[in-house]
């Protein structure tokens, strides 16, 4: 039994309230929007009909008029909580708020992570623990999904879920003539109706949205070398609207996927002779969700090039949907032991571990014949892509600078993949327009122009530091100083020639490690090598003279070992004990001296 403490029985508690409930989820990935949505199909097992809501799309003051909330969050790589989580935590963490807030609430928390990284589950963790501060009930102990665990998510979700049904139906007892809804095959998500040729379709969705702008292309740059392995962008764009924005804000882009990787998808599909009828698409299954900015009539074609992703990697949820329209028996076998515990091992390795997508498996899975009503329960939205913007505002009126590298490499299995967004901004000419969005990012720079900052970002981690160093440097604060980690000086040192200038005009200290330019055999040099060669200017900084340090880059092991160059720094001049110098740079990140804006 799972509930937490005596909140009352059911019978006098609960019997007279709507089994409704509320799922808010805030995902980076889209993975804690599918756990939403397969949590909503679960509770109708126990005639429960759920509301499922991005936490950015949900008014935060409306939360106290809930009854029965679920909370489904993800975690960025660095422990902090997802961006669409922001509002509504920012507003949890008012002081102001009573401690008897939501007594008349009942929740729980499902979090997502990876035991890779320190912080696992930490949003979801403060979330658990602040919602009960404020009064809230938490019916069922929260949930923590771990991806390296065998069964993914899965491996947490599954009893979780359990559980949870558990706990509902004993708050909430079902009427003595009703009985548990066995599982078997959901209903399609959408009801879809043929209309004519000649129907004239309504404006683009994205068009009306007014968080997004339209850009024109100003520049597609190339910023490494021709012969070198990773071709990183520098793009540029221009807009007429006047546009706002901050250092560390991000942009947001949906993506296209390419024309002729379509067309063969849709042939593979047998749909070649039908992508191009149009229909309309009904919401029915109000439980589950759709991508965003879905126009009401559609076609095959317009689908799968703009809203469903075709070429992502498909999780267990995938081949249990597939079981059903699969016709031969061996595949149906194969099927089974897949979304079995027993075959988790072998799904790993077919799909997970070489990146097999969804487009590959189908390829393999012959038989099955996908009604098109269930495109939307099998393939994933095809998600925006975020990225740092790499310009000032105050530097670059009406414009956004973007540093992207852009995604290519090979599987396991030897077959070349490419990242659909960032293919798709590869292939944009000057001239072209795009729809872009905006979004606050995490990084605040001090108000005192005194404060120093220290940058930190390797790689296109240097993105949001170009915006905070150009920001600074229009403000008459010289007072910076920036760390890059690259390969090599003349292949992938992005910017150098700004860099180099600001710093001969002494409106910057510029520090570069080129890992790989050094000797054979002697050992590599990082960025966070180079802080502790200057420990004592760092200390000097950001000790005593209470400077910011901003972390940017891949969330991999590179945050950790610059936090424990500062913490060396710290212990070695500030004259302090090495628990000392721990929570000192702990405190750093409470009073927001440390941030990163770090990505997995």
């Amino acid at each position: 039994m799972s509930t937490q403490g005596d909140h009352g029985t059911g019978e006098n508690q609960h019997s007279s309230a709507s089994r409704e409930l509320l799922i808010l989820y805030a995902t980076e990935t889209g993975t804690a929007q599918e756990t939403a949505d397969r949590i909503a199909r679960e509770c109708r097992r126990v005639h429960f009909h759920c509301r499922v809501q991005s936490m950015d799309a949900y008014p935060p003051e409306t939360l106290i008029s809930e009854h029965s909330v679920i909370f489904v969050v993800s975690t960025t790589g660095w422990g902090a909580e997802p961006r669409a989580m922001s509002s509504l935590w920012n507003m949890l963490l008012r002081s102001d708020l009573p401690n008897d807030l939501f007594e008349d609430m009942d929740f729980c928390v499902f979090g997502l992570g990876d035991t890779a990284y320190e912080k696992f589950c930490w949003p979801a963790k403060k979330l658990s623990r602040r919602m009960q501060s404020l009064g809230g009930y938490e019916i069922c102990l929260r949930g923590e999904g771990d991806e390296q665990h065998r069964m993914g998510v899965d491996g947490a979700l599954d009893p979780w879920i359990e559980c949870l049904l558990e706990v509902l139906t004993q708050l909430y007892p079902l009427p003595h003539e009703q009985d548990n809804i066995p599982a078997g095959r959901p209903p399609p998500r959408v009801s879809l109706s043929n209309v004519g040729s000649d129907t004239s379709l309504n404006p683009d969705p994205l068009d009306e949205d007014t968080k997004f702008y339209t850009a024109s292309v100003k520049c597609n740059r190339r910023i490494t070398a021709e012969n070198w392995f990773q071709d990183v962008r520098h793009f540029e764009f221009s807009f007429e609207d006047d546009i706002k924005y901050n250092p560390g804000d991000v942009a947001v882009i949906h993506p296209c996927a390419a024309a002729s990787e379509v067309d063969s998808f849709l042939v593979t599909m047998g749909w070649a002779n039908v992508a191009d009828n149009f229909f309309t698409v009904e919401h029915t299954m109000l439980d589950q969700t759709l991508p965003d900015h879905l126009p009401k009539i559609v076609s095959l074609r317009i689908l799968f090039t703009r809203y469903l992703d075709f070429n992502a990697v498909p999780r267990r949820s995938f081949f249990q949907l597939l079981r059903y329209f699969a016709t031969d028996e061996l595949e149906r076998e194969k099927l089974d032991e897949f979304v079995s515990i027993e075959g988790a091992d072998e799904m790993y390795d077919y799909c997970q571990r070489v990146r097999r997508t969804t487009w590959e498996v189908l390829s393999e899975f012959r038989s099955a014949r996908i009604p098109r009503e269930y495109v939307f329960d099998l393939f994933p939205p095809l998600r925006p892509r975020e990225f740092s913007i790499a310009s000032s505002i105050e530097f670059h009126p009406r414009e956004i600078h973007l540093c992207v590298a852009i995604v290519r490499y090979r599987t396991k299995l030897k077959i070349h993949r490419k990242g659909v967004c960032t293919s798709y901004l590869s292939g944009l000419k000057l001239g072209d327009t795009l729809r872009i969005g905006l979004r606050k990012g995490f990084i605040s720079l001090p108000m005192d122009p005194n404060t120093p900052v220290v940058c930190v970002g390797p790689g296109t981690g240097i993105a949001p530091m170009r915006a905070v160093i150009e920001q600074r440097i229009h403000k008459g604060h010289t007072d910076t100083t920036l760390y890059f980690g690259c390969r090599s000086a003349h292949k992938d040192q992005h910017y150098h020639t700004e860099w180099e200038s600001h710093a001969e005009e002494r409106k910057l200290r510029y520090r570069v490690a080129c890992s790989r330019d050094g000797p054979e055999g002697v050992k590599r040099t990082y960025v966070q090598d180079l802080m502790k060669e200057d420990a004592q200017y760092i200390w000097t900084i950001l000790g005593q003279q209470r400077g910011i340090l901003i972390i940017s880059g891949s969330s991999n092991k590179m945050p950790t070992a610059v936090r424990e160059a500062v913490r060396g720094a710290v212990e070695r001049f500030g004259g302090k004990s090495n628990a000392e110098a721990v929570e000192y740079v702990a405190a750093m990140e409470r009073e927001g001296r440390l941030i990163e804006e770090c990505w997995s």
